[in-house]
């Protein structure tokens, strides 16, 4: 590419020995900012300086391995570990069924974002998904891991451009940094998914099982809300089957998502079970709304809300709100519906 230096909308994208140089150099000054797993953790439950949450995300998913020597060479094992998987994987005959419903659902994920009505970020979601299915045929793709990947894909693409991602032209990359940018999206990707498998194979019954404590939640904490869904008919499927199979992606914007993910990214367990919470919490925001509605206005506003104005501090009222209930009823969890926690919210 020689050392022409392109624009587009803005952002600035040096020529590939450029790029190599800036990156050094910053990836050098957040290796001196990254100190150690409890540093990691507190910032990512503040919420994560956009310049490091790249790294800090691949750390906290033990993608990234700790000690700085070994990352250059973990990074380009995966990345050609993930070169090599595609190139075998699509070389075979695809299967079409799998491959029929994803390249229906690429073209539908984040309609209206700049990034992902571009034909080459579809190619790289089809691939990345595609790839997730063939490795994991207990449950093959399922509608909205589509929309999983966008965090991971928008976060990682910011580490090499200025600007936001969501109004960037991947033509303008290099082809090995965007296949680097689609290698570790894959990784981390999986990397959250096994922990929320059961959310996914034939019957999601760990989605079945997180709204049935949804329900038995907010039956506790706010009897009247709860008394009113069951009086007009509302059922938990109806509405928060979505919030638990997109993470509440579809209800939020990516960047409220990738703020969100910040605080998740602090817990082992957070997209397995602190976001039940999460999801309770985002239920009785708007339980005096929703008290003076009817059947169909219940799941009309659930199924729209008004959400298109939130901003960091939305999401960390919504974070602090599911930090207090899980501390008050995590001990319930196991035993929802038999036994009373000690002490109310």
């Amino acid at each position: 590419m020689g050392r022409e230096t392109f624009s587009a909308n803005g952002l600035n994208l040096a020529s590939t020995s450029e790029l190599t140089r800036s990156l050094s150099s910053r990836t050098s000054r957040r290796r001196e900012r990254l100190i150690s797993v409890a540093e990691l953790t507190q910032m990512a439950w503040q919420g994560i300086p956009a310049d490091l949450r790249p790294i800090v995300w691949q750390l906290l998913l033990t993608y990234l391995p700790l000690p700085v020597a070994q990352r250059v060479t973990k990074l380009h094992a995966k990345r050609q570990e993930y070169l090599s998987m595609s190139t075998l994987t699509f070389s075979k005959p695809l299967e079409q069924l799998i491959w029929h419903q994803i390249v229906i659902d690429v073209p539908r994920t984040r309609p209206g974002v700049p990034l992902w009505a571009d034909p080459i970020t579809q190619k790289c979601l089809e691939r990345i998904l595609y790839l997730w299915a063939i490795r994991h045929p207990a449950s093959g793709y399922v509608q909205g891991i589509n929309d999983l990947v966008t965090p991971f894909f928008q976060v990682f693409l910011s580490f090499y451009i200025d600007g936001d991602p969501a109004t960037f032209s991947p033509s303008l990359l290099p082809e090995d940094v965007l296949s680097a940018v689609e290698a570790d999206s894959f990784w981390c990707l999986s990397n959250l998914l096994d922990g929320i498998q059961m959310n996914y194979i034939h019957g999601q019954p760990g989605i079945v099982n997180s709204l049935n404590k949804m329900s038995e939640l907010v039956g506790r904490i706010d009897r009247q809300l709860s008394q009113h869904l069951q009086n007009e008919g509302v059922e938990y499927m109806q509405f928060a089957f979505r919030w638990m199979n997109c993470l509440l992606m579809r209800e939020l914007s990516v960047e409220n998502t990738i703020r969100m993910w910040d605080t998740y990214m602090v817990g082992s367990q957070a997209f397995s079970q602190f976001h039940l919470f999460v999801c309770t919490a985002f239920l009785l925001t708007w339980s005096r709304q929703l008290l003076e509605m009817d059947f169909q206005g219940m799941l009309m506003f659930l199924q729209s809300l008004p959400t298109q104005d939130w901003g960091d501090r939305n999401i960390e009222e919504l974070m602090g709100k599911a930090w207090q209930l899980s501390n008050t009823w995590k001990d319930a969890q196991s035993h929802l519906g038999r036994n009373t926690p000690r002490r109310g919210v």
